[in-house]
């Protein structure tokens, strides 16, 4: 599902008009950092997370999406107990630095081929027994019409679909924005992980003040309301961990917050090598089965 149709350019003169971090009010706080300029990207955790990485191109059917960058790689473990590094297939939502690459990039926001591309090489994962690690960052699919007429809907659609069926363990790490079925359509998971200050909803702040409020400037208050933030999710039972960050945020120490993902991919793996094709269907379709599922007797009895 692609962010609200509001255009690109009110969002961005509505997020600079709240921009400053409200007093109070953490939600903000934390989608600020996540949004900062020199927060890691995928490509930086890559790089530090990952040897012989080797970049894979194009769906096969229109072209090949920069916003997606994906590949198989070996990822270090880091542990003197189990040094051996483990071949793996990388997902990830690549974000540019200065405008040059924001436009090469496309903001981060994939379109219909980087969902297909990325489908592509996780089907290619589950035939050769590969685990799947995706890393999340976007603020939502790309609205724009040639997204729409390329069946923008469709490819997300399609890849929640076939990643409930992948063979294979999916682990899933927001690493930044986490913006609606832009960030679900490579997140279907037996484990989903958020770094401290990133953020996951169905839409972005901006986009829910403009329409719940008529005002996108009032974005700190909507993102509060709408519990974004790991510790809001983690107490829903949405994902299943969170990730430490450094200091005052990922972008302070880079390398730090590496080691963090490096030793919760590491547990996260462990966890999932024992459990048979079977078994790990059955645990992504009963994770994803049970969210929402806040009225039951159980639940309203304890109110």
């Amino acid at each position: 599902m692609p962010d609200s149709p509001t255009s690109i350019a009110n969002l961005a003169k509505a997020a600079a008009g709240a921009a400053t971090p409200s007093r109070g009010n953490p939600s903000w706080e934390r989608v600020q950092l996540a949004r900062h300029p020199k927060r890691p990207h995928s490509l930086d955790y890559i790089q530090r997370l990952f040897s012989n990485f080797q970049e894979l191109h194009g769906d096969r059917f229109f072209g090949d999406d920069h916003a997606i960058v994906a590949g198989m790689a070996w990822f270090n473990k880091g542990s003197s107990e189990k040094p051996d590094d483990q071949p793996v297939m990388v997902i990830a939502q690549q974000k540019g630095r200065d405008t040059k690459q924001k436009l090469f990039r496309n903001w981060g926001m994939p379109k219909p081929e980087g969902y297909r591309k990325a489908m592509r090489l996780m089907e290619l994962a589950d035939k050769f027994s590969r685990p799947i690690i995706s890393l999340v960052d976007t603020m939502g699919a790309y609205p724009g019409m040639d997204a729409e007429e390329r069946g923008q809907a469709e490819a997300i659609a399609y890849n929640l679909r076939e990643m409930a069926r992948l063979s294979v363990p999916v682990i899933a790490v927001v690493i930044g924005e986490g913006g609606s079925g832009g960030a679900l359509g490579v997140a279907v998971a037996n484990r989903v992980y958020m770094l401290e200050n990133a953020w996951y909803s169905v839409i972005s702040p901006e986009s829910c003040a403009a329409i719940i409020y008529r005002d996108a400037t009032r974005a700190p208050e909507a993102a509060a309301a709408l519990k974004i933030t790991a510790p809001d999710l983690l107490k829903l039972g949405l994902i299943d961990g969170i990730i430490p960050e450094p200091g005052e945020g990922a972008q302070t120490d880079p390398d730090i917050t590496a080691e963090s993902i490096r030793a919760t991919l590491r547990q996260g793996l462990a966890e999932l090598a024992p459990l048979s094709a079977r078994q790990l269907k059955d645990d992504r379709y009963q994770k994803f089965r049970a969210m929402g599922a806040c009225f039951t007797e159980a639940a309203l009895a304890g109110k």
